[in-house]
């Protein structure tokens, strides 16, 4: 299916409101519209034991829920008017809903802290749900989050995911005119084991043979390759204090192992300073 669309979760904290403020600016860039989706549950889950008393409280979670999805809809369509921008409350959990959507989905777009129904959504199995298993780009709204300057940062391993990352980064980039900044980071070896200029030198091959043609793809997109010794998760969370994106794929090896289910991607979550976006490959591959 033709992904036709920008989705993002919304809770009501202020957290989600960037994340609202940035999806609908990232659909007025790209001319999707935008579809707001709030998760609500009742305030008393015990009361499903109780009929009449679960009524009440149903009805009660409802009508606040269409109340805050009509309040945030008219906040979006008053930031972005050219935006066609719709909503919709369910009385459901978080992460199922919003794998849900991704059906006809460019792109889904999370806050990285959260309430109500959106709680700790990058802090337990919510955010590994979500990052794991979306079919579609991910964007995790957090650091700064109006951020209009600065490149668009893309991690490059060489795994599988190499290519999805780098095709998302340049066309994020060049919607924004923005440079795309691709970084291979490694820890070399002890110079007594290999020299330290061999290892550079097949680093930079690795990274070079990574992005090849995709000059050539975007040719009105500056391209920046560069190699960083050190840690992944601390090379990208630098890298994010001038960026306005990070771009990652949904899995790597070397030295980006691990990058959303380990240590390196929730210090990524947890310490960016700027929204990150993260690539998965089409369900055919």
């Amino acid at each position: 299916m033709e992904t036709q669309r920008i989705v993002v979760g919304y809770d009501g904290s202020v957290e989600a409101r960037d994340a609202v403020d940035w999806a609908a600016d990232e659909a007025a860039r790209s001319g999707l519209p935008l579809r707001i989706v709030y998760a609500y549950q009742l305030a008393w889950p015990a009361a499903a034991l109780y009929g009449s008393a679960t009524e009440v409280l149903a009805a009660d979670a409802e009508e606040r829920g269409d109340h805050t999805v009509r309040d945030v809809v008219e906040h979006a369509r008053r930031r972005r008017p050219t935006v066609d921008v719709t909503g919709v409350a369910t009385h459901a959990e978080p992460a199922p809903l919003l794998l849900g959507q991704t059906a006809g989905t460019r792109l889904l777009v999370v806050g990285n802290r959260g309430g109500g129904g959106m709680s700790n959504l990058l802090l337990g199995s919510i955010s590994q749900q979500v990052a794991t298993h979306a079919r579609v780009p991910v964007a995790v709204v957090r650091g700064r989050s109006a951020a209009a300057d600065g490149p668009v940062v893309v991690g490059v391993d060489g795994s599988a995911s190499t290519d999805a990352a780098l095709a998302l980064a340049f066309e994020t980039a060049a919607a924004r005119e923005a440079e795309v900044v691709a970084v291979r980071a490694y820890s070399p070896p002890s110079p007594v084991v290999v020299p330290l200029g061999a290892v550079e030198a097949d680093e930079r091959n690795a990274l070079e043979a990574s992005l090849a043609g995709w000059a050539e793809k975007y040719p009105g997109t500056r391209l920046t390759a560069q190699l960083a010794v050190g840690r992944a998760a601390q090379v990208l969370i630098g890298m994010s204090h001038t960026a306005q994106l990070v771009v990652v794929g949904s899995r790597g090896h070397g030295g980006f192992t691990g990058l959303l289910l380990g240590s390196v991607g929730q210090q990524l979550m947890h310490h960016a300073e700027c929204p990150i976006l993260i690539a998965h490959r089409p369900p055919d591959h």
